[in-house]
């Protein structure tokens, strides 16, 4: 008989179980599947509307976006992360662009030719407000490294010129050496480098909106096509792809263009040195007493490339990657099912600034770095079919979770890479926390559908495919509560 008393226990106790594991997977299912392509597309169509002009980190239209999305986070539950505060605040000086200005361009014939914006230049972000005109020289590179043997103003005047300029170095071995030239890098340093040797303005060639920039007193200046430079080098009698090639061999190929080659720029802006802006934190707490105070980081950058004579909506870039953590976050904020250690979700303001968002809080973390289990920084994460994860190779404890989930339940194509380090200048929010010593993944959508166009006015919500973005958002509810449960993580 007490046989019989033992056994029903253990049938009633396993039953019990069995029921529980039953009603917590029906409960999981049903956070996967509340997350939906249309509410998604619908949170990237808000971000990239006209009311937040192209989201411009530090100007009132992306407060009012990060605003919008604190109300997202009131609406489902998540919690304010910053003592009480969805708003994580830090500096963040930019320049409000009027209009799109002009570029013309005199060749030897003396004919003055009008550009056309936007298929033939941008203005620049930071341009100061004004006109300039002047005669035009190449300077490469614009550096000037006397450690490193080089200088691209060595054998030319630039004193009341304008000047012709490629961004990056001419090195790009990923190596020890690579260090040594990568403060040379950097756009701001290349824009003062030019002023310090007398340039009145400049041809930034590469035409792409760029607020990494900075706004220097009188300095007028905008972004011209590959295509524009080719003609102007070929009006001087020269082959641009031999210079550009002469360049990378660090041949140092600077020279004065014709007499008569000249140009005026001219830009409406006004600057705002004392603007800030903020990254918008939200917290899942924990419900494990002793894992409840690691975490587990979400995050992408909020911001775009705002307005320059036209709005640049950014839905790609990466309005794509923030609504994907926006599905996730309801899921989370509104299933009964509660992660083991806490969950912050961080929408990172001035990315395409330098980095700005991302440095404020690796060196202002809310919680500790050595509580930080990982990280996973989403950037344009909304065009394609499959799914790449940079570093994932590198962290298999981690990766594991994405990876069971995709084969379980999504069934995309998913790649990942290992860890390498990086020795040029950081490009991307996750390179910060990585350098923080936080484990860091970025999470990417590959094989795109429809034209990605990165820094254009055309980056508009038609670019977005809703059913990767979906199962983006799934990838890391799923992905992400695997992480925040395991206790046999050290």
């Amino acid at each position: 008989m007490k046989h019989k008393v033992g056994l029903l226990i253990l049938i009633i106790i396993f039953s019990f179980f069995n029921s529980l594991a039953q009603d917590e997977n029906a409960e999981l299912l049903r956070g996967f599947h509340s997350i939906s392509s249309h509410e998604i597309l619908d949170f990237a169509k808000e971000l990239s509307s006209e009311k937040y002009k192209g989201r411009l980190s530090g100007s009132p239209e992306y407060l009012q976006a990060a605003e919008w999305c604190v109300s997202k986070f009131e609406e489902w539950g998540v919690q304010p992360a910053n003592n009480g505060s969805y708003f994580q605040y830090f500096p963040n000086e930019y320049s409000n662009v009027f209009s799109e200005g002009s570029v013309t361009y005199s060749p030897e014939t003396g004919q003055e030719i009008s550009l056309n914006f936007p298929e033939d230049y941008y203005p620049g972000s930071n341009s100061a407000s004004g006109s300039v005109s002047g005669n035009l020289v190449y300077v490469g590179h614009g550096i000037t490294a006397p450690e490193l043997g080089y200088d691209d103003y060595k054998n030319v005047d630039v004193e009341g010129k304008i000047v012709l300029m490629e961004s990056g170095i001419p090195y790009s071995k990923n190596d020890t050496t690579l260090s040594k030239w990568t403060p040379y890098a950097y756009h701001r340093y290349k824009f003062r480098n030019a002023v310090k040797h007398g340039a009145a303005g400049l041809l930034y060639i590469g035409k792409i909106a760029n607020p990494n920039t900075v706004n220097l007193d009188g300095f007028v200046y905008a972004h011209i096509s590959e295509e524009i430079a080719d003609r102007i080098f070929a009006d001087a009698g020269k082959d641009y792809k031999t210079v550009r090639k002469e360049l990378s061999e660090q041949k140092i190929p600077s020279f004065e263009f014709t007499e008569n080659q000249t140009a005026t720029i001219t830009a409406e802006t006004l600057y705002f040195p004392n603007a800030r802006s903020c990254n918008v934190v939200g917290l899942i707490e924990g419900s494990d007493p002793e894992f409840k105070n690691e975490v587990v980081i979400v995050g992408g950058h909020l911001d775009g490339q705002g307005y320059l004579g036209e709005i640049f909506p950014g839905a790609l870039d990466n309005a794509s990657g923030v609504s994907d953590i926006l599905g996730a976050a309801k899921a989370f904020a509104t299933s009964e099912i509660k992660p083991k250690r806490s969950i912050l979700f961080i929408l990172l303001g001035g990315e395409e600034c330098g980095l700005y968002g991302s440095k404020f809080y690796t060196e202002n973390p809310l919680f500790p770095t050595d509580k930080t289990v990982m990280m996973i920084n989403l950037d344009m994460v909304g065009n394609g079919t499959g799914f790449f994860v940079s570093n994932g190779k590198s962290y298999p404890e981690l990766f594991q979770h994405f990876e069971s989930a995709n084969n379980n339940y999504l069934h995309r194509e998913m790649a990942a890479s290992e860890q390498r380090k990086n020795y040029g200048r950081p490009r991307s929010d996750a390179s910060l926390f990585e350098n923080a010593g936080i484990p860091t993944f970025s999470l990417w959508t590959r094989n795109s559908v429809h034209p990605v166009y990165y820094h254009d006015p055309r980056d508009t919500p038609e670019v977005l495919t809703p059913e990767i973005m979906e199962d983006a958002a799934k990838l890391l509810y799923l992905g992400i509560l695997g992480v925040a449960n395991d206790e046999g993580l050290n």
